[in-house]
């Protein structure tokens, strides 16, 4: 049996640009996608904390330590510069990888410097 499992999540990332124009996907400053284990042309899942909005498109490389969260092509209709969006990686793992795997969790602030990283996320309280 396979488990999709978070694998990265880029938690509260400021949109850059969004270019209708350009050739689809999501440009994020490559130290960012090194740190977080995403890779270039990776199936990614973006969560639009302004509008709701929730679509999938796949990584490009933007230039290291730019801070650049470019969202473009269609989806630039979905997110604009200013707005906050956690960007999310899966992987397919089967029950005794999920068993021992951690994700890599990356928090920013708003000029998309990183605050810190994590492997886990604290237990929500009632």
């Amino acid at each position: 049996m396979q488990i999709t499992m978070l694998k990265a999540k880029l938690h509260r990332a400021t949109v850059t640009r969004s270019e209708l124009g350009y050739e689809g996907s999501c440009a994020i400053d490559g130290t960012i996608l090194d740190l977080s284990g995403i890779r270039e042309y990776e199936q990614i899942q973006i969560y639009n904390i302004n509008n709701g909005a929730r679509f999938t498109t796949y990584a490009i490389r933007a230039e290291n330590g730019s801070g650049v969260f470019s969202v473009n092509g269609a989806a630039a209709r979905l997110a604009c510069p200013g707005d906050l969006i956690i960007v999310c990686a899966y992987t397919l793992l089967d029950q005794h990888e999920a068993e021992k795997h951690k994700p890599t969790l990356v928090y920013f602030n708003e000029k998309n410097e990183v605050l810190r990283s994590a492997s886990s996320i604290p237990v929500q309280l009632a």
